[in-house]
């Protein structure tokens, strides 16, 4: 089971994850630490994919503290089942599932196989705060 640590401070008017039974769907999370983008701007071809890595990695782990964050005593995030990643991209970028390679990697560090559910990557015109991407989970809590 992991160890709760604090929600992803919210931009707006909204909750970091809502549950209803097993399944949890987190809000679409930004790269941000302690309420602070690490990175903004659009993605380009400009930089090498690398560049995008750790701000991926902090969005999807946002999303993954505030599924983890419903989880009762005894109880944690047991599969991904969809992930959405959002990602910010000038014209002409178009390896979006490549950026999103960066969130499934880290959903299957932190939760083996079953970190690995279905999913989408979608290239869009803006995001909040000018975030270069947004990760948005489905998961299932259960006992561990």
């Amino acid at each position: 089971m992991s160890e709760k640590t604090a929600n992803p401070i919210p931009q707006g008017r909204y909750i970091p994850a809502a549950r209803y039974g097993n399944l949890v769907y987190t809000a679409g999370m930004t790269p941000r630490l302690n309420g602070q983008l690490i990175l903004s701007g659009k993605v380009s071809t400009q930089q090498p994919l690398e560049y995008y890595r750790d701000a991926v990695r902090q969005a999807v782990a946002n999303a993954l503290t505030a599924a983890r964050n419903t989880a009762g005593e005894g109880e944690d995030v047991v599969r991904i089942l969809s992930m959405t990643v959002y990602v910010n991209s000038e014209p002409g970028f178009l390896t979006f599932a490549k950026i999103a390679d960066f969130a499934s990697d880290y959903l299957l560090e932190q939760l083996g196989e079953a970190g690995i559910g279905s999913r989408a990557a979608i290239g869009i015109a803006a995001l909040p705060g000018e975030a270069p991407v947004e990760v948005q989970l489905v998961a299932a809590v259960d006992r561990v």
